[in-house]
């Protein structure tokens, strides 16, 4: 284990006689060798480490009264250089039977080198515990909007890495959800990754399994990250794919897990250098470029490595709806995928296309053109896992509401897709972030899938709040997600910001019934036909019903379900019947929908949604913990930005 102090208690015994370890010191524990320094001489730099790979130096500082333990873990890149990360355990709040899992001496608890105020225990518990691991960025001068960028550096050097709103590490906050655990809520890990910053964290998987890495992303550095959640709360780096392992796309997004742990990714810029670009499989197509079109669809291995790159572009123009980009390519697609979710059983996959990237981050305001944000799904064959292959493009049919600009009609932005579960069910929902619409297809098996739109934000945005209007264009819906039972339908609505004629809508976490719907089969009468349905509600009696709606201040964008529940043998076993939910508020701040950055969690019943009073920030005692603080386990890096989340637990408290 990484975590490990290989020293004799006589030797400790001896140190501890000697009383020489006082508050402002440093232990440093590195091939077996105790070494004392002062604090002061402790860097909380993230250099990468020059020790043996995979086992890195082991640190423990003494640090406000508390003990943060740090290593730091690195993989090689196929270019050359190193990669990696740095845990910081806090142990202060660790129970010491979690301690000694992590490889740290019974003898060094008892001595107080780990726990609470230099000597003092956190009680074991003895609770198996579970996690949620939140992938954040640091938050710094360089988040602007589009209309802010003349206000940037002029270029991103060693002077600009510095603290608070300066450039830091991203990292991996780990966050204790065990119900009745002494932490909970706290933050007890932050996992720094480095030596890139401005990585821009985005997605990791929807859902995590026993057995599974994470895969994470970053938006701005084209890099996939995987880490091995086995010995939580600690993190191990397993892999890194860099931008010259996926030549023919860029602006990673979502990744889905397979069960045999490898991954599909979406990526939704086009190839890193203008031109044509060749494909596993052989294939070319045309590409304008980095963070442009088309996207690709990349299969990764458990660990990382690339194993197909395959084009979400078919060879003919893609001319049902609009789909420019900028730069004009000779044949128009809509080849952004951001979404993605698969069936195996069915041998189907499934993505959506979302926008043309470069070109929103640069000017999200006024977009250089409305129809850069698409209004198209892809259906793939994964017959053969390793060899996904493009099966057909779909249009999202236009709606009955007109919307203010372009990019409000109900098909555009088509964001996420989320699939069925249950083996009776082959549909599939799709939403549009600026369209503010939901849809639905009954069977994603057939050779060209069609979609009904069957839900308009309209309809909830009224509800939640009786002084706005009924437009639900705009509305800002990502996050969506069935529940594993395939009863409900969980989505994240971030709202509609004000403007002088428009009061704009609230943001709030929204749950459908849709068994009704489901249980139509092959043929749902429900559809969005009517100016009148846009914000009453489907008129056919099958349409999803609203169940509930939770207010959400801060704009919540990306949320995730626990499908972990603790059984009667005290370990944790996966399950259909989902309790609760967490959802974080950040979008990508460039965009101009930043969110305030908190994390939240819901607890469910019934689809009905009730915020976590108890889950509250350590720091400040609200509910929701908050990612705009001063300091973390890492250090005084200040705010920072909560994307993604999942619910983990270590591999040997799962069954």
């Amino acid at each position: 284990m990484i975590l490990q102090r290989r020293n004799t208690r006589s030797r400790l015994a001896r140190r501890r006689r000697r009383r020489l370890l006082p508050a402002a010191a440093a232990l440093v524990v590195a091939t077996g060798v105790l070494s004392l320094t002062p604090s002061a001489a402790v860097a909380e730099d993230d250099a990468p480490v020059t020790s043996d790979k995979g086992v890195g130096k082991l640190l423990t500082q003494l640090k406000k009264g508390s003990e943060i333990l740090t290593n730091k873990e690195q993989v090689d890149g196929r270019d050359g250089k190193d990669y990696w990360i740095k845990n910081h355990v806090d142990s202060s709040l660790l129970p010491p039977n979690l301690l000694q899992k992590l490889g740290v001496d019974q003898a060094l608890i008892s001595l107080g080198l780990a726990g609470h105020d230099s000597g003092g225990k956190v009680e074991d518990d003895g609770l198996r515990h579970e996690y949620l691991v939140v992938w954040a960025g640091d938050n710094n001068i360089l988040d602007k909007s589009g209309s802010e960028l003349l206000d940037l550096p002029k270029s991103i050097g060693p002077d600009l890495i510095g603290q608070k709103n300066l450039i830091g590490p991203d990292f991996f906050a780990v966050i204790d959800v065990t119900k009745g655990a002494k932490a909970y809520g706290k933050v007890v890990n932050t996992v720094t990754v480095g030596p890139l910053v401005e990585n821009e964290p985005h997605h990791m998987q929807y859902m995590w399994h026993k057995g599974d890495n994470i895969f994470a992303g970053g938006l701005f550095t084209d890099v996939t990250y995987v880490l091995d959640t086995s010995q939580l709360p600690k993190l191990q780096l397993k892999g890194i794919n860099l931008p010259t392992d996926t030549l023919c796309g860029s602006v990673p997004d979502a990744y889905w897990v397979t069960k045999d742990h490898k991954a599909y990714g979406t990526y939704m810029g086009g190839p890193d250098v203008p031109g044509p670009c060749t494909y596993t499989d052989g294939s070319v197509r045309i590409g304008n470029g980095f963070a442009g079109s088309p996207g690709e669809l990349v299969r990764l291995d458990e660990n990382g490595q690339t194993i197909a790159e395959a084009p979400a572009a078919t060879t003919k123009a893609e001319t049902e709806q609009r789909c420019d980009s900028i730069p004009l390519l000779s044949l128009p697609t809509c080849a952004n995928p951001h979404g993605v979710q698969a069936r195996e059983d069915l041998d189907t996959l499934v993505t959506s296309d979302y926008n043309e990237p470069r070109n929103i981050i640069l000017n999200p305001v006024q977009p250089l053109s409305s129809y850069l944000r698409r209004p198209t799904v892809r259906f793939w064959d994964i017959s053969e896992q390793d060899k996904p292959k493009l099966k057909s493009v779909t249009f999202l049919p236009d709606g009955p509401r007109k919307g203010r600009v372009a990019h409000h009609e109900e098909s555009r932005a088509a964001m996420e897709v989320t699939v069925t579960n249950r083996p009776g069910h082959k549909g599939a929902f799709a939403e549009t972030m600026q369209g503010g619409a939901i849809y639905y297809t009954p069977d994603i098996t057939v050779d060209k899938p069609k979609w009904q739109q069957v839900f308009d934000l309209g309809i909830t945005n009224k509800q939640v709040d009786k002084s706005s209007d009924s437009y639900g264009g705009g509305s800002n819906g990502a996050w969506i997600q069935t529940s594993l039972d395939d009863k409900y339908l969980y989505h994240a609505v971030a709202g509609r910001g004000a403007t002088s004629d428009d009061k704009g809508s609230k943001p709030y976490i929204l749950t459908l019934d849709i068994q009704k719907l489901l249980a139509a089969g092959d043929s749902p009468a429900c559809r969005i036909d009517t100016l009148e349905e846009t914000y009453k509600g489907g008129s056919e009696s099958d349409c999803p019903a609203v169940v509930d709606t939770l207010e959400a201040p801060g704009g919540p964008h990306w949320g995730a379900l626990d499908n972990l529940a603790l059984g009667k043998d005290g370990y944790y076993h996966e399950t259909t019947d989902v309790k609760r939910l967490a959802y974080a508020n950040y979008f990508v701040a460039r965009t101009g929908l930043n969110g305030d950055h908190r994390l939240c969690l819901v607890d469910i019943e019934d689809g009905k949604l009730t915020r976590d009073e108890e889950f509250r920030d350590e720091n400040t005692g609200n509910p929701c913990i908050e990612f705009n603080r001063n300091s973390w386990p890492h250090g005084p890096w200040g705010p920072a930005k909560p994307h993604s989340m999942l619910f983990i637990t270590a591999d040997a408290d799962i069954k």
